[in-house]
């Protein structure tokens, strides 16, 4: 794979506007939709401790990932942006827009991701601010989530229909992020086939482009064009 950081040029005036945070899991679900899409937006990296004003005066929330579009129309849930771009072009058809009971299996998995198990995420990870148990209450429940999933992929390698699909896509960032808060930990424990899927998804090009590293965006300049480059050569 060609460096993406070769191919980075300015957005075109005009197009839809993402304010992302590389790092953050919602953000990375919703560049990750939005490049399987092939659907063009001008890409804004913002600090999350220095929000840009442009951000904060479309939505309030103050969180990424946020896109306006050029109508002016504003989406500022990750979810909704997913869709968003499915419906532009799926060819992958992650959106499961032909099988509407899988569709639910994954509104439901997405659901408790979103739910339950970002929760206990967030209070394993800054464990310090929830004083009320220790780091490992957090991590052991978040771990019985973990090991529902385990489960569920033993059967073809992906959470549904035995391929990528939505529900894998809005999952990956944050089984990486709960992995990542204690790796030496977490590769002793017994989830073979979430490691092996959470593995695939690390080691796939897909992952390392919308992880490019980008300097700030500044207000009054363009962004970036995203994606960056054709994926898989298309």
């Amino acid at each position: 794979m060609a460096d993406p950081g070769d191919a980075l040029v300015a957005a075109d005036a005009g197009l839809p506007r993402l304010y992302s945070f590389r790092r953050c899991p919602y953000a990375i679900r919703a560049r990750l939709a939005i490049q399987a899409s092939g659907t063009e937006v001008e890409l804004r990296e913002i600090l999350l401790r220095d929000k840009p004003t442009q951000m904060l005066e479309i939505s309030a929330k103050g969180t990424v990932p946020v896109l306006q579009l050029a109508n002016g129309e504003v989406i500022d849930e990750s979810r909704e942006i997913i869709d968003w771009a499915l419906a532009q072009h799926d060819p992958a058809d992650w959106a499961l827009s032909n099988e509407p009971a899988l569709r639910r299996q994954a509104e439901q998995l997405i659901d408790r991701n979103d739910g339950e198990f970002k929760e206990l995420l967030d209070r394993y990870k800054y464990a310090v601010r929830f004083p009320e148990h220790p780091a490992e209450y957090y991590r052991d429940a978040a771990m019985e989530i973990l090991s529902d999933l385990d489960q569920q992929l033993a059967a073809g390698g992906y959470l549904l229909a035995g391929r990528e699909t939505v529900a894998d896509i809005a999952l990956y960032p944050f089984a990486r992020q709960f992995a990542f808060v204690d790796k030496k930990w977490f590769d002793h424990q017994p989830l073979p086939n979430l490691k092996s899927w959470l593995e695939k998804f690390l080691n796939d090009e897909s992952f390392a482009a919308v992880m490019v590293k980008l300097s700030p965006w500044l207000a009054e300049t363009n962004g970036v064009k995203f994606p960056f480059q054709p994926i898989n050569g298309d």
